[in-house]
């Protein structure tokens, strides 16, 4: 009859043996160091209270523009167009009419900071990049645009 009552203590010590056996999560890795090669211009912070610089902190390299270039082939093509004319794909589909960046007069009223803001935070039927795309990344689509132009 004392039989059953010893099984619950019993039982409760093997269940707590057995979880404190389990294996714990291994701690994260060690942040990766950035290559010495190509110092990396610092981040502007993604926090939306955080007011965007006066000037763009990017310098127009081939290789910032060529990762421009990329991404704006994701993201931008299909709308403002390959050359950046605003002949994309879906421009006559959605009845839209955009800016031709190759135009030079076309951005000489927006700041460096209004364009972040714009490709950050999306204007009319335009998504913005948001929280998908770092601040340089951004800061990089700025350069590509002015670029358009020149």
């Amino acid at each position: 009859m004392l039989k059953p009552f010893w099984m619950v203590p019993a039982s409760f010590l093997l269940v707590f043996s057995l979880n404190a056996q389990q294996p714990q999560p291994a701690a994260p890795a060690a942040t990766p160091v950035a290559s010495a090669a190509a110092p990396a211009a610092p981040d502007v912070p993604a926090n939306p209270a955080t007011p965007v610089p006066a000037v763009n902190p990017l310098k127009p390299t081939p290789e910032i523009l060529a990762k421009a270039k990329k991404t704006y082939g994701y993201d931008c093509v299909m709308c403002h167009g390959e050359k950046g004319d605003g002949k994309g794909d879906l421009v006559a589909d959605m009845k839209l009419t955009l800016k031709d960046y190759t135009n030079p007069e076309s951005l000489k009223d927006m700041s460096d900071p209004d364009l972040y803001t714009v490709i950050k935070n999306g204007k009319g039927q335009m998504t913005g990049e948001g929280d998908r795309a770092k601040p340089n990344d951004i800061w990089a689509l700025v350069l590509l645009l002015r670029s358009f132009s020149a």
